[in-house]
């Protein structure tokens, strides 16, 4: 299954078929969401401030919905198995921690600057967050802050590598993907290949590529050479080549069956999420 955002929508596809299993209309425009660790449930948030769950072993059931967000939702992420949810606003700093049992804010992870981009590390044991310039890696279990990073630039996504946890990389508004040593926080690649700011970057499940959003309207796909824990990371080179897979995404996109979308007020403006 894969999400596509449509403005006021949350819509749910067959990844293999192309097939639209469901649609989740919303009253605004809807900026993240995220399936549980078990995928039985979808997590929507937005302008609304108002964080939704969806069962999807019933899709038609109304949501639960948690409204005591003190800001328009910008990420969100499960932890936990899926007893905690996190999520920080567009226009305050921090990371709330919700637990799912109460719907009540339990504990808030403070930043100077909001926070565009988090998420929780694949074994469970950091939450990776960027806030303006700032890369922050906090434990997730105990909640202390591990490891602080300033960055060349406003950075709006980072990602942790999942398999050794030993690099992690980021991308913002110097266009570039940049790479850098987890323990010491020093530059090992720069990626370049984009012509507008990187809104979200993320590496695949084995740490073997990661992905990179632009405003350029791209998706590339950097490899990760020699993917291993003693080998030294050899960068994709200052002009790294990346897989612009932009044609394909399109393509499959435009295959789908969108011609009963209702077009909503203000469709055309703020209607960006995370890739």
């Amino acid at each position: 299954m894969f999400l596509l955002v449509v403005a006021y929508y949350r819509k749910l596809w067959d990844a293999l078929t192309g097939d639209e299993l469901h649609s989740f209309e919303h009253k605004h425009i809807v900026r993240a969401c995220a399936f549980s660790e078990d995928t039985h449930y979808l997590l929507t948030g937005g302008f609304e401030k108002i964080l939704r769950i969806y069962d999807l072993n019933r899709p038609d059931a109304p949501p639960r919905e948690v409204d005591k967000s003190p800001g328009s939702i910008r990420t969100l992420a499960w932890l936990h198995s899926d007893q905690t949810i996190l999520s920080s606003c567009s226009d305050m700093g921090g990371v709330r921690l919700w637990d799912v049992r109460t719907g009540n804010i339990v504990r808030t992870l403070e930043t100077k600057s909001a926070v565009t981009s988090a998420e929780v590390s694949q074994d469970g044991r950091y939450i990776t967050t960027a806030d303006g310039s700032t890369i922050k890696f906090w434990d997730a279990n105990h909640f202390g802050l591990v490891k602080s990073y300033d960055m060349p630039c406003n950075m709006e996504s980072a990602s942790l590598e999942p398999k050794y946890g030993n690099k992690f990389i980021a991308g913002g508004e110097d266009l570039w993907v940049h790479v850098f040593d987890f323990h010491t926080g020093a530059e090992i690649a720069c990626n370049k290949g984009h012509h507008g700011p990187v809104h979200c970057v993320r590496f695949s499940p084995g740490g073997e590529s990661y992905a990179s959003g632009s405003e350029d309207g791209t998706i590339r796909i950097w490899q990760t050479p020699n993917h291993n824990e003693d080998d030294p990371f050899v960068a994709n080179g200052p002009s790294g080549e990346g897989k612009d897979v932009a044609a394909e995404v399109a393509e499959k996109v435009e295959a789908l069956d969108l011609t009963d979308e209702k077009k909503q007020p203000g469709d055309d403006e703020g209607s960006k999420t995370d890739v």
